[in-house]
């Protein structure tokens, strides 16, 4: 398969750029804040976070259920991008609205945020299964590298701009913090929709064999999803390299997730941690291209388990911090890393599924995505709560809760260990044909 031009490549990896800025400033950044302040004022903070989580379950729990079907169903209509924009627009849309919503009305509030994640979520499993599209071979690395370094970049700048708008809004001709903030989620809405703007003009969607239209996409998707999980035994590879993923990416989603509860618990004040944030971002840029690199000369596999290993020491590290500047080392060292082992991931999985049938294996591969975060904070909650039982105090206890994440690093990296990525090439290339498993 020849690649296509550069401008479809970076119009592929700009997409990136543009839907990173719902995740660092609204799902990151101000919606959680907001929602508590603004839309949940003199609401018991229980309730409030209680609410909020229900929302951020339920909006994964669609996404991870229904994205294979949809996959599927994209796969035999050739409608992958149709499918993106529709997600993207719903997440461009709701974002943007919430500009209108008014003070206290937290479950339109919840609604459209909810409506949001849908959005993002979705329009990601069609992104990522465009990428066999742009790029092939080694190539996928680099290219799905490019895409995450701009998202850090992207998301890492508007983010910024964001914060600045709230710290100094008088500066902007806004009159208060709260106005700034809900004119920040117009500007996610407005950033999205102008930097998606190139995959739909630029990146062409290969036509799949036996295209099928309307009613009958829809049953031929179903009958493919059927086909897949009767013959899912027989994917010894990609079963394998699924449960290591499962694994070692629920201990990245858990740092990444508790990373500023975890700061809080040990005493470090919420100013302190922005910046942290931040931090992340930007060092993520350029290290994410980096791991793409790395990629391409030393192999996808062997450069994910260096990643593992930065993590488990990380988890370990991140134990003993006291003062802030530690903190920041522990932000510098998730930045390196965090974007390399999502990107090549994702590239490597890209080239150990069937051709042609890309969307589906994404739906699967972004489902376990979405539930991958459920070992580490158990792991997490359970040790520091039984610690405490034992009269330990509950920083120590926290500290010893965050070393438990390593098992999660070094199960998953075990179990990638055993992940032969040439065979699954030519299990791939087997399974391009249907009949085999008939």
């Amino acid at each position: 398969m020849k690649d296509p031009g550069r401008r479809a490549v970076f119009s592929w990896a700009l997409y990136d750029w543009a839907n990173s800025a719902f995740a660092t400033t609204v799902m990151a950044g101000f919606f959680p804040i907001f929602f508590k302040q603004y839309w949940c004022a003199g609401m018991d903070s229980t309730v409030s976070t209680a609410r909020l989580g229900m929302g951020n379950s339920l909006s994964g729990i669609v996404i991870a259920l229904a994205s294979p079907v949809l996959g599927a169903i994209a796969d035999k209509g050739t409608a992958k991008k149709r499918f993106l924009v529709f997600f993207a627009l719903t997440g461009i849309i709701m974002t943007s609205s919430m500009v209108l919503i008014p003070k206290g009305a937290w479950m339109l509030a919840l609604g459209v945020y909810t409506l949001a994640i849908i959005g993002f979520l979705g329009g990601n499993v069609f992104y990522d299964s465009l990428l066999p599209g742009v790029a092939s071979g080694t190539r996928m690395h680099f290219v799905s590298s490019l895409g995450f370094s701009l998202g850090y970049l992207g998301g890492g700048l508007l983010f910024a701009f964001n914060v600045w708008m709230t710290l100094k809004p008088s500066l902007f001709g806004l009159s208060n913090a709260s106005q700034a903030v809900r004119l920040s989620f117009l500007s996610v809405g407005i950033w999205w929709l102008v930097f998606s703007t190139p995959l739909v003009l630029f990146v062409r969607e290969r036509r799949s064999p036996g295209e099928a239209l309307g009613i009958d996409m829809i049953k031929a998707g179903f009958r493919q999803l059927g086909q897949t999980f009767r013959t899912i035994r027989r994917m010894k590879t990609i079963f394998l390299f699924l449960a290591a993923y499962w694994f070692y990416i629920d201990g990245v989603n858990t740092i990444v997730l508790m990373a500023v509860d975890y700061g809080l618990s040990i005493g470090f004040r919420a100013n302190d941690l922005i910046p942290a944030l931040l931090i992340t971002q930007f060092v993520g840029f350029p290290c994410a291209l980096l791991f793409g690199r790395l990629g391409q000369r030393i192999g996808a596999k062997r450069s994910i388990l260096i990643a593992i290993g930065v993590y488990l020491i990380i988890s370990v590290f991140g134990s003993f911090i006291t003062f802030k500047y530690e903190f920041y080392i522990l932000a510098v060292m998730i930045g390196f890393v965090q974007g390399g082992i999502q990107s090549l991931s994702r590239s490597f999985y890209a080239r150990i599924i069937p051709e042609g049938r890309s969307a589906e294996y994404f739906g699967f591969y972004n489902m376990l995505g979405k539930f991958a975060v459920i070992i580490g904070p158990i792991l997490i909650g359970t040790t520091g709560l039984l610690l405490r039982n034992f009269g330990i105090v509950s920083t120590l206890a926290s500290r010893i809760g965050i070393v438990s994440i390593s098992l999660l690093f070094l199960t998953g990296g075990i179990l990638f260990s055993f992940v032969d990525e040439q065979k699954g090439i030519r299990e791939a290339a087997y399974l391009k044909n249907d009949q085999a498993y008939i």
